[in-house]
């Protein structure tokens, strides 16, 4: 039954939605790491922003941690080798998630796994600089890792002074877990990663309140957080479970009323907000100078035969997560790249795990059930569901007639593509779809 009427509650947002959580299938596995890849392939678009520039060439040896793309201006990262072994080739193949082809590095493994030498195996104890932290942000290509790939340097020189640092803990997509065993098995890395965000976010930094904001289906993380609050000197806050709840302008709202203004970013209101897996892995970045070349993934589903979190080699064809997993359970629906409110379905064993891939979802029948899209009834449950406050049938309607300048009138750009708007539709009405594609056309029509 859909629950679209929803009171309001302290630490909690306008709208949202209650789909089945299905955390359980891996909430309780600990993180397994994957055997190395024999071949790995590397786009040079894993971020919001510009392309990377290539640096090396074809028959290249390359170390693990050693540099393949350089960031090409300010909103770009850098890309790193996930193996040793030989550069087989550099040419444009399909991206996963951008439906365009991209340039991407191939690289053949040899086995040895040699890292660069100017990754450190011993944490490195130091009272390190605000400029060291972004710098050493910005040279290991840290990004957002929740999903959105922001580029991390550029969020820790946001242009307007800040009050508060989040950390997100939410990890509110349905099936996955990945999120709470890096808070159950990596919590004092974590925090001491989440220090050094607040330390680089300016001089004043020790004015800078820090909160971690976890959904209160995380008990076991809040338990383990709460233990160290004093200690480093951080809140610790039990957030109602709801979706979208960790999108950062709902999670900004719940934690502290504070409305980041349409067009707006959270700075705007005085916050930075990080996901837990980007704090750890800042952590390694600036102690150990470890590039991000790794992540945690949650491989989930009905589809496939053994459910894991499994820390993965950036990279590394899907195929081989199927084959360590046991293989496919059955006849397969759907795959999924991230969560099933905002994935993106592909189509592939051949496509690589990125930076922001947060899960693999593999859906049968019973999961990935496809419906014929029907007329809106105005019924308005996407209207009491939007997070945004939008108003998603009439979003709808006028993007129907190509009428996308009152689509963007009614704030169309505003729209997070969380999903809430379809869950609840009994048209079964794909409006995300309506959404994006409005977008891309508003677009168009501002750059004529």
């Amino acid at each position: 039954m859909f629950n679209f009427l929803v009171k309001k509650k302290q630490f909690s947002f306008k709208g949202g939605v209650f789909p089945e959580e299905n955390k359980h299938f891996t909430e309780n596995c600990p993180i397994e790491t994957l055997p190395l890849p024999k071949i790995v392939y590397l786009p040079l678009s894993q971020h919001t922003g510009k392309e990377a520039k290539p640096i090396k060439k074809i028959g290249d040896y390359v170390k693990t941690g050693e540099k393949l793309g350089e960031a090409d201006g300010k909103i770009s990262a850098n890309i790193h080798s996930s193996i040793s072994g030989i550069i087989k080739d550099l040419k444009e193949l399909p991206h996963p998630l951008l439906g365009k082809r991209v340039l991407t590095y191939i690289i053949e493994s040899d086995d040895k796994d040699l890292w660069d030498e100017n990754i450190s195996k011993e944490e490195k104890e130091k009272n390190f600089s605000r400029e060291e932290i972004i710098e050493k942000v910005f040279s290991c290509g840290i990004v957002g890792l929740g999903g959105a790939t922001f580029p991390t340097h550029v969020k820790l020189q946001p242009p307007k002074e800040v009050d508060t640092l989040i950390i997100n803990g939410c990890e509110c997509e349905p099936y996955l877990t990945n999120d709470y065993r890096l808070m159950i098995e990596k919590p004092i890395e974590i925090i001491k990663g989440a220090l050094l965000l607040r330390k680089a976010l300016g001089k004043n930094s020790k004015n800078i309140r820090l909160i971690f904001g976890i959904e209160d289906n995380k008990k076991k993380a809040i338990e383990i957080f709460n233990s160290y609050k004093n200690k480093y000197n951080f809140e610790v806050f039990a957030l109602k479970t709801k979706y979208p709840q960790g999108a950062e302008k709902q999670l900004i709202y719940a934690l502290l009323k504070r409305e980041v203004p349409s067009g707006g970013l959270p700075f705007d209101v005085g916050c930075v907000v990080h996901n837990v897996g980007t704090a750890y892995s800042v952590y390694e970045a600036v102690y150990f100078n470890k590039p991000l070349f790794e992540r945690v993934v949650t491989v989930s589903g009905n589809g496939i035969k053994e459910k894991k979190n499994l820390l993965v080699r950036i990279g590394t064809p899907l195929k081989d997560i199927v084959d360590y997993c046991g293989g496919l359970n059955g006849e397969i629906k759907k795959i999924i790249f991230g969560g099933p409110m905002m994935g993106i379905a592909i189509y592939s064993l051949e496509m690589p795990i990125l930076k922001g891939t947060t899960g693999i979802l593999f859906f049968n029948d019973k999961e990935a059930i496809i419906e014929k899209e029907k007329d809106c009834i105005r019924c308005g449950r996407c209207i009491s569901s939007c997070p945004m406050g939008l108003m998603p049938a009439e979003l709808h309607k006028f993007i129907k007639k190509k009428e996308f300048l009152k689509a963007k009138e009614y704030s169309v750009l505003d729209c997070i593509e969380c999903g809430c708007c379809a869950y609840v539709c009994p048209s079964k009405i794909k409006l995300v779809q309506y959404f994006k594609y409005a977008k891309q056309e508003i677009i168009k029509m501002e750059k004529k």
